[in-house]
């Protein structure tokens, strides 16, 4: 669809569209209960613990106060609320400050000063110097004669350097006083959220032009939130407001992603529940049985003898409502408090503090932290991310020439500068290409120096080069440029730009010499796209040559061309132009056809290289995580033969003997199908050698391959370790993630730029690098680092911790849980399964709420390895990457611990107490006295590294438990009344305290003592080793199981379908130390902790 904006004429326009105010509020004053409380039951477990609390209120059936249910429910849904309101109102608040800004507009030919709110489409809007931009405009006037002014976009795209914003051809004379009385129409497309196309056409009435139609392109608007910088004033008719600028179309919540810790929780809370309804079925039964056998025999049962039709149910009921603490109602809620503090710790972490700039790092999911600590692949882009994205430009090729070798770049070459000085015409236009052929702003400081504002790092390069060479750009003036060379000034006049896009690579400018009014264009790009667009006889063989040359070097390479154009050819082509660029459906596509036209029959003048330097750290980061068992893939824009080099530098892969690269190339199917075939091959029978093995494919051969051959390219996927991936496109990029994804592999992609933003946002953890190149991959992703070199404390450090500190609180909730629920299960056995609970409300709540919780929420400063043991040894991460602390068996361990606790505690219980001809309620204290000691000291046993806090927290909590039952027995009507005073005067009460706890932690402390001393693992004897002091010589080994059949013969795999392979169903779940994870082929042995590990060769991996 369309849309008309009628140029000062705000009538027109009133009715059909929206007014500028801004809201990114999710609820309103009225809807906020109701819509709060249907998204927080739209979650299963919240919907289950409703239905209970809805059953509780039927008193019948229930065994306990409804507040012991009803009390845990409101907290933690007004805890909810709370936190969904104030950050409401924080937007609210951030939208109001917008809103009521003040700004010019011109209404009915008066300029008035408005709030930005009442700004309406087709409004002419005055901007001053450091104004921010209240809407989308599209440029009428600005300052400058030229009709340009410069924005600052950073709280756009994250972009610091200042970018040009021009004025319409239709606009270019038109007087300041006469801007608003202009009239016209503007045609442009419905709102979107690309922010980087705007394809509109202008047309303005008489007396201004008469209705003729100009293009108008994103270079004509200033969009929403962008400043206006160095131009004293500018105004633009408004197109989009409100929320239908491009910024309000782009906001939004992205969706949640689901960490397999989450998924598994979620696994173990459906098993939880199906155990539950069998036990309440089986209780149930029982009952009935009891209850129609010797429950009505009983006189002071008073059983009636016929009852309602739903007699039959009461029971069963009464278990169920007994039962439903088995799900501990508050684990949502602790789980989203400490992953906030797991965010905090990466915020607050000064190790990962970029120096050169002070950037922090910044967790903006909070709820994915322990997916860190899984990751398995790692997709990465080259420059900006593994590179400084600063540019250098070190040789060059002119005509045949080399410039600049190994003892010196080109800038010093002695035979280049002599050929400046001597006037040679090659090497001069040469030079002129570099100068003119970008879209650099010169700007000129008070001290005379000219700096160079630039969108691209590789024309700021060139163009300081050049200049450096006496080739300088000194102004632009609207179209018109100034090049001084040797103190000659060379004006040209820029006619059109053929801009740079993924798919042309290339760029291109039309230039006519203001002196001799001859047409030239200049032309720039990637090898591929300039070098078969030469003109007849030229040989371009030696430009071929200095390419790869300069590629294996590791450099970046751009040729660079030029042709004379004919007036007459130019004009027809400008006209073509014209239309193309005035058509608002397919614009791109046409423009691009319409500059292939024109450019041909190159003459290629050279080859310039630039150098992009590793960051620091790289090398090591890569080395160090490779070591942890995590795969890297490449991915890259540049060419084939630069990727391979800077792969090389930075421990991507291993250079022959040991390492082997197999290229997958080709144009058409049949080539492509029998490359991948000889790479797939190869690497099957490599993956048997102690080889590390990489395979190499551009973006051509990989299109063809996702295509036409997705299952051996999956297959591939999963038998190597590394890949590098060529002259790949964005979504490329995502679809590799996919991919991957698809093969239940946990993925992390990380880069610099805006085309890394698909692949950020498709991987399970998205890390950005705040880069030279903005912020907008950092806005888009999970996390933000400073430099790549964080990444290896991001993972090993905040991740592994994390995900041990999530596995350990998740079970542990679900431990107190069933501790509590099998004494009320134990309890009915004695009470003639009837359903009723041994504890009051009033414990049952405190447990849950106050009791438990506190001890096991300062687990969140437990470390079970030093950051400097785990640094030095990241092949550890491997137990967090299996699901080693989190999945059924570890589970299955924290189910029996609570079952025999529970044991422990009610048995001890009753025969201490049942003969005294004590209350109910004095034994239902002894009990929860004995859950409470017991807990504290499991949480106590489980830490591994004490601090003050958590010692606090531990026995100050049990202190705090018998200080606040205290209280709760001096107040007569509790129903507790005397009960803890009386117990503890009673010296039987602490031995009974003492007995369940040397009985209940007694085979805990064997068994853990067992495990550590004769089946440790790894991780034990690091512990071990870090108590002692000393070093450690030696770790042991693991060997990889040998595959099964699947070896003989993987072509038959349907991989376009792969199966579940979810680490923890593996057998490695035991802690056996020969235990691991399945291989996708067997290997040798190898020394787990060995500093030069051999692990690229034999890393194993899950397959089902």
């Amino acid at each position: 669809m369309k849309r008309y904006v009628y140029i000062n004429d705000d009538n027109l326009a009133q009715d059909l569209y929206c007014d500028n105010r801004i809201s990114n509020r999710k609820y309103t004053i009225w809807n906020f209960i109701p819509k709060n409380l249907w998204e927080q039951f739209s979650r299963f477990m919240n919907q289950y613990f409703l239905l209970i609390a809805c059953l509780q209120l039927w008193s019948l059936i229930t065994p306990v106060n409804p507040a012991s249910t009803w009390g845990p429910l409101i907290f933690i849904f007004s805890v909810s609320a709370t936190k969904e309101a104030w950050d409401d109102y924080n937007r609210y608040l951030s939208d109001k400050k917008a809103n009521e800004k003040e700004v010019w507009i011109v209404r009915q030919g008066v300029r008035k000063l408005i709030q930005a709110q009442n700004i309406c489409i087709g409004n002419i809007v005055w901007l001053r110097e450091n104004d921010e931009v209240p809407c989308d405009l599209v440029l009428l006037g600005t300052a400058d004669p030229q009709g340009i002014c410069y924005v600052e976009t950073a709280a756009l795209d994250g972009e610091t350097d200042l970018k040009t914003r021009a004025i319409p051809s239709a606009c270019m004379g038109i007087e300041v006083e006469l801007l608003h009385k202009i009239k016209g129409v503007i045609e442009c497309p419905s709102p979107d959220k690309d922010i980087r196309r705007f394809d509109a056409n202008m047309r303005l009435f008489p007396p201004f032009l008469d209705n003729d139609v100009f293009p108008l392109t994103i270079k004509n608007t200033l969009l929403q939130s962008c400043y206006l910088r160095n131009t004293e004033w500018a105004c633009g008719v408004a197109v989009y407001t409100g929320n239908e600028t491009k910024l309000g179309m782009s906001r939004g919540i992205p969706e949640p992603k689901l960490t397999a810790v989450d998924a598994m929780i979620d696994k173990l809370t459906g098993a939880i529940f199906v155990f539950q309804i069998v036990v309440v079925i089986v209780l149930g039964i029982a009952g009935n049985v009891w209850k129609d056998t010797e429950g009505r025999k009983l006189w002071y049962v008073r059983y009636p003898k016929e009852g309602p039709w739903y007699e039959l149910l009461v029971i069963p009921l009464r278990f169920e409502l007994l039962c439903s603490i088995m799900i501990p109602i508050s684990i949502k809620v602790s789980l989203d408090l400490v992953k906030s503090l797991y965010a905090k710790f990466i915020d607050w972490d000064e190790q990962m503090v970029d120096p050169e700039t002070g950037t922090r790092s910044n967790a903006t999911n909070t709820a994915i932290s322990e997916d860190l600590g899984q990751v398995e692949y790692i997709l990465t882009d080259k420059t900006g991310t593994l590179t400084e994205n600063k540019m250098v430009f070190k040789r060059c090729c002119i005509s045949g020439v080399f410039y600049g070798n190994e003892s010196g770049d080109a800038l010093t070459d002695a035979q280049l500068l002599n050929a400046v000085s001597t006037g040679s015409a090659d090497v001069i236009q040469f030079l002129k290409v570099m100068a003119i052929c970008n879209t650099v702003i010169p700007v000129r400081s008070k001290s005379g120096t000219i700096s160079y504002k630039a969108l691209s790092q590789d024309e700021e390069a060139l163009v300081c080069a050049a200049a450096r060479l006496r080739m300088v750009f000194e102004n632009k003036n609207g179209n018109i440029i100034d090049i001084n060379f040797n103190a000659s000034l060379i004006r040209y006049e820029v006619l059109d730009i053929l801009e740079f896009t993924s798919d042309r690579k290339r760029m291109s400018v039309v230039v006519r010499d203001c002196e001799s009014g001859k047409i030239f264009l200049l032309s720039k790009g990637a090898d591929e796209t300039i070098l078969p667009l030469t003109c007849a006889g030229q040989q371009v063989r030696t430009f071929a040559e200095a390419v790869e040359q300069y590629a294996q070097l590791g450099l970046r390479t751009l040729c660079l061309a030029w042709r004379k154009l004919d007036e007459d050819e130019y004009q027809e082509w400008a006209a073509m132009y014209k239309d193309a660029n005035s058509t608002l459906v397919d614009r791109e596509w046409r423009v691009a056809e319409v500059c292939q036209r024109l450019e041909h029959d190159f003459e290629i003048l050279g080859v310039a290289a630039i150098e992009d330097r590793l960051q620091d750290g790289v090398p090591e980061t890569i080395g160090t995580l490779r070591k942890a068992g995590i795969n890297f893939w490449m991915l890259t824009g540049d060419k084939m033969s630069t990727a391979i080099q800077i792969a090389l530098s930075c421990n991507f892969v291993s250079p022959e003997p040991k390492g082997q690269l197999l290229i997958i190339d080709g144009k058409t199917e049949d080539e492509v199908s029998r490359s991948l075939e000889r790479v797939l091959l190869t690497t099957r029978i490599t993956e048997s050698e102690p080889k590390d093995v990489a395979f190499v494919v551009d973006g051509w051969a990989l299109e063809i391959a996702l295509k036409h051959y997705r299952k051996a390219f999956t297959e591939l996927a999963i038998l190597s370790r590394t890949a590098i991936c060529c002259r790949v496109t964005p979504s490329q990029k995502a679809q590799l993630v996919e991919l991957l994804k698809l093969c239940d592999y946990r993925t992390l992609a990380i880069g610099d730029g805006g085309n890394d933003v698909r692949m950020i946002q498709q991987a399970d953890i998205g890390v950005g690098i705040s880069g030279r190149e903005g912020l907008q991959a950092a806005r888009a992703a999970d996390y933000s680092i400073g430099k790549f070199r964080f990444l290896k404390r991001l993972i090993l450090v905040h991740g592994r911790y994390s995900y041990n500190r999530t596995a350990f609180l998740s079970q542990y909730s679900f431990y107190k849980s069933l501790l509590i629920c099998f004494i009320q299960i134990f309890s009915s056995f004695i009470s003639g399964v009837s359903g009723t609970s041994l504890f009051n409300s009033i414990s049952l709540m405190a447990y849950n709420v106050f009791y438990t919780s506190v001890p096991v929420l300062v687990s969140v400063l437990d470390k079970d390895l030093s950051e400097r043991t785990v640094m030095q040894h990241p092949q550890i991460l491997f137990y967090c990457q299996a699901g080693r602390l989190l999945n059924p068996s570890t589970f299955a361990g924290w189910f029996g611990r609570s079952l025999f606790h529970a044991i422990v505690v009610f048995v001890i219980t009753i025969h201490s107490y049942a003969f005294e001809k004590s209350e109910m309620e004095e034994v239902a204290m002894v009990a929860l006295s004995g859950c409470i000691w017991l807990q504290a000291f499991v949480v106590a046993l489980e830490t591994n590294s004490f601090t003050i806090l958590q010692h606090i927290a531990i026995w100050g909590n049990l202190i705090g438990f018998y200080v606040i039952n205290w209280i709760v027995s001096a107040i007569p009507a509790s129903g507790m009344y005397t009960i803890m005073f009386r117990l503890c005067k009673q010296p039987s009460y602490w031995f009974t305290m003492i007995l369940i706890v040397a009985t209940g932690m007694g085979p805990v402390l064997a068994l853990k003592y067992f495990r550590y001393t004769y089946r440790s693992s790894k991780i034990n004897i690091l512990q071990q080793a870090e108590r002692l002091g000393g070093p450690i010589l030696s770790l042991g080994i693991i060997e990889p199981q040998s595959r099964s059949s699947l070896e003989k013969d993987l072509s038959p795999l349907s991989i376009s379908t792969p199966k579940n392979r979810n680490s923890v169903y593996e057998p490695l779940l035991s802690e056996s130390p020969s235990a691991t994870r399945r291989s996708i082929g067997p290997g040798p042995r190898f020394d787990f902790f060995q500093s030069q590990s051999p692990l690229s060769s034999s890393h194993t991996r899950k397959d089902n």
